[in-house]
């Protein structure tokens, strides 16, 4: 497998406004991404919980999003554990955000993340391409549900 980076980025919304305004602008931007680039696939992060419930509630609706708008365009999403996305990458699944973006500097040199959340979005696209296969699989045997 060979992987390269072809983008990177952030969306990101107004601190000021409100939750669904946020929400809404997470929407539109991720509409954006997916029709621009035509994904065929997509991965995130699991959730983790957090001692402030309040933000865990709305890292959960902003996740929901983030699934709901590939899922829409009929693009597949994979979930992937923190440490798990960590062990791949830096090869300890407690690795520091900045070994995670030195890593990615040598996994994709061409790749250049703006932010270490962008490195943490390459590192989950670089987990999903090495576990991909069994991802794949798994929703290739899993039951389908008919839409009513």
């Amino acid at each position: 497998m060979r992987c390269s980076g072809v983008a990177s980025g952030c969306i990101t919304s107004d601190a000021e406004t409100d939750l669904a305004y946020r929400l809404r602008q997470l929407y539109e931007g991720l509409v954006h991404v997916i029709a621009g680039y035509k994904p065929q696939e997509a991965a995130i992060e699991e959730t983790f919980v957090n001692k402030d419930a309040r933000a865990t509630l709305k890292l959960g609706q902003a996740r929901g999003i983030a699934m709901l708008v590939p899922a829409k365009a009929g693009v597949m999403v994979a979930e992937y554990a923190p440490n798990l996305v960590k062990k791949t990458i830096v090869g300890a699944g407690h690795a520091e955000k900045a070994q995670i973006r030195v890593m990615i500097g040598v996994l994709l040199p061409k790749a250049d993340p703006a932010s270490a959340d962008a490195a943490d979005a390459l590192a989950i696209a670089v987990t999903h391409a090495h576990y991909r296969q069994s991802v794949v699989l798994k929703v290739a045997a899993a039951p389908k549900v008919a839409a009513r």
